[in-house]
C-alpha cells in the first residue's frame, strides 16, 4: 500500500471544517482591517530564500525542498510566505508606486524537518504583510489583528514583545553581545559558538537550558536602543495599553536577520506543549531593499495553522439544508431531479438507494440536515410531498412543483 510521505498529512472531514473555519475567520478579520488577498506560487527560485531568509539559517541550510528542474533552474518549494509576497511586490513595481499596500495570504509551506505535533513537513500558514508605513501604529495594527483572530477562534494566548533596534543601535549592541558570549565560549553550546560568526543575535533564541541561564545576564537590546527606537517602543506599549491588550516584555525574543528592526512580537499558548509559538511577526524595513527593490518600510506576521487546530473553539453546529430520500426505486430519478434544482439555493444531500424511513432518518441526522423529505409512489401519484423540520418537528405539505 502506498502511503503519504512522512510529515505530509491529509485533511479530512472534521479537521477540514475546523481548518476552513479558521481560514474564513482570519480572512474576515484581515478584510475588516483593509487587507487584500494575494496568492504567490508554491515554487520559487532558491535564490529568493537564500537572500531573504539567509544562508546561515537552518531553513536554508537544512530544511528546504530544493531541486534542479528540467530547465536547469535551481528551485524550491516555499518554506515561508513573506519572501514570495515581497518578490511579487517588487516584480509588480509596487515599491515604486508609493502609498500603502496591505496583503494577506494562506497556503502550504514546506520544510524538511523532523515531524512532530504541530510541526509538519507540509504545513499551512496564514500571513499578513504591510508595505509603505513606517509608523509604529501599523505595528500595533498587526498585533491587534492577531489578537482579534485568536479571540474570534476562542484561543487563549500570551503576547511577548521586544524591540530589535535599527541600523543605528543594533551594530553596537551586537558587538557587546559577541564579546559577552566569547568570554563564555567554553560554556555555551556548539550552535551558539557557530552563530557568533553568522548570526550572533540568534544566540538569545537558543533552546539549550544551560545557555539560557547564561544569557540571563547578557546585555539587553531594549537597554541599548537609540532615541528613535526607544520612543517607538514606548508608543507601541502605550497603544496596546490603551486598547487593553496585555503583553510581556521578552528581552530574548529576536529575529536574527539584518533586515529585521524595531518591533518583534510573538503570541504563545500554554496549551500545546513545547511548540508554544502560535503566531509571530515584526518589522522588516530593509527586506524590500535586500531583494533589489526600492527601500520600503514593512511589517507583518504569520500564524501556523496546524499548531492552532486543537485550540480552535468551533461554534455550535446548527442544522442546515435538506435531506431527500427515495422510498422505492421508481422515485430515485425524481429525487435526483429535485435535488439538482433545489441546490441552486440550498444545500441538499440525497441517497441514491431506496430505503425505509428509519434508515433515511439516520442519514439525515448524520449530515445534520434541517429539513427531511421522503418520496415514494404515494408522493409521485399525489404530486405533493411532506417537508419535516427536524429542529422544531413541524411539517408542511406542499406540491412537488412548488418545492
Amino acid at each position: 500500500m502506498i502511503k503519504s510521505l512522512r510529515g505530509m498529512n491529509d485533511i479530512l472531514s472534521e479537521d477540514y471544517e475546523r481548518f476552513t473555519y479558521f481560514i474564513n475567520t482570519a480572512t474576515d478579520v484581515a478584510q475588516k482591517y483593509g487587507f487584500h488577498f494575494i496568492e504567490t506560487p508554491l515554487l520559487e527560485e532558491t535564490a529568493l530564500f537564500k537572500r531573504s531568509v539567509g544562508e546561515s539559517s537552518d531553513i536554508v541550510g537544512k530544511e528546504m525542498y530544493q531541486f534542479i528542474d528540467k530547465g536547469e533552474n535551481d528551485v524550491c518549494l516555499r518554506p515561508e510566505g513573506t519572501a514570495g509576497v515581497v518578490r511579487a511586490f517588487i516584480q509588480k513595481k509596487l515599491d515604486k508606486a508609493g502609498g500603502l499596500h496591505r496583503y494577506f495570504y494562506h497556503g502550504s509551506m514546506f520544510r524538511y524537518e523532523r515531524p512532530q505535533k504541530g510541526r509538519l513537513r507540509q504545513f499551512h500558514q496564514f500571513g499578513v504583510e504591510s508595505f509603505g508605513s513606517e509608523s509604529v501604529y501599523e505595528d500595533a495594527n498587526m498585533i491587534m489583528m492577531v489578537a482579534d483572530i485568536l479571540d474570534a477562534c476562542g484561543i487563549g494566548y500570551r503576547l511577548q514583545l521586544n524591540s530589535l533596534g535599527d541600523s543605528m543601535c543594533m551594530p553596537t549592541y551586537r558587538d557587546n553581545l559577541v564579546k559577552f558570549v566569547e568570554r563564555r565560549k567554553d560554556d555555551v553550546c556548539e550552535d551558539c559558538v557557530r552563530r557568533l560568526d553568522t548570526n550572533p543575535i540568534r544566540v538569545l533564541d537558543c533552546k539549550n537550558g544551560k545557555c539560557q541561564e547564561i544569557y540571563v545576564n547578557a546585555p539587553k537590546l531594549i537597554d541599548n536602543l537609540c532615541e528613535s527606537c526607544d520612543t517607538d517602543f514606548t508608543v507601541l506599549k502605550k497603544i496596546l495599553d490603551t486598547n487593553e491588550i496585555k503583553y510581556e516584555i521578552d528581552t530574548n525574543l529576536v529575529r536574527g536577520l539584518d533586515y529585521y528592526s524595531k518591533t518583534a512580537f510573538e503570541f504563545v499558548s500554554d496549551d500545546i506543549g513545547s511548540q508554544s509559538a502560535i503566531a509571530g511577526g515584526g518589522r522588516y524595513d530593509r527586506l524590500v531593499e535586500f531583494l533589489d527593490g526600492k527601500p520600503t518600510p514593512a511589517v507583518g506576521f504569520a500564524m501556523g495553522i496546524e499548531r492552532l487546530m486543537e485550540l480552535i473553539k468551533m461554534p455550535e453546529q446548527t442544522k442546515e439544508g435538506y435531506y431527500i430520500g427515495a422510498l422505492d426505486e421508481n422515485a430515485v430519478d425524481l429525487v435526483v431531479q429535485l435535488a439538482h434544482k433545489k441546490r441552486r439555493t440550498d444545500k441538499v444531500t440525497i441517497d441514491y438507494k431506496a430505503k425505509n424511513f428509519k434508515n433515511h432518518i439516520k442519514g439525515a441526522d448524520k449530515v445534520n440536515a434541517k429539513y427531511f423529505v421522503l418520496i415514494g409512489s404515494n408522493e409521485i401519484q399525489s404530486g405533493a410531498i411532506v417537508i419535516k423540520n427536524l429542529e422544531d418537528k413541524t411539517e408542511d405539505n406542499i406540491p412537488i412543483e412548488e418545492f
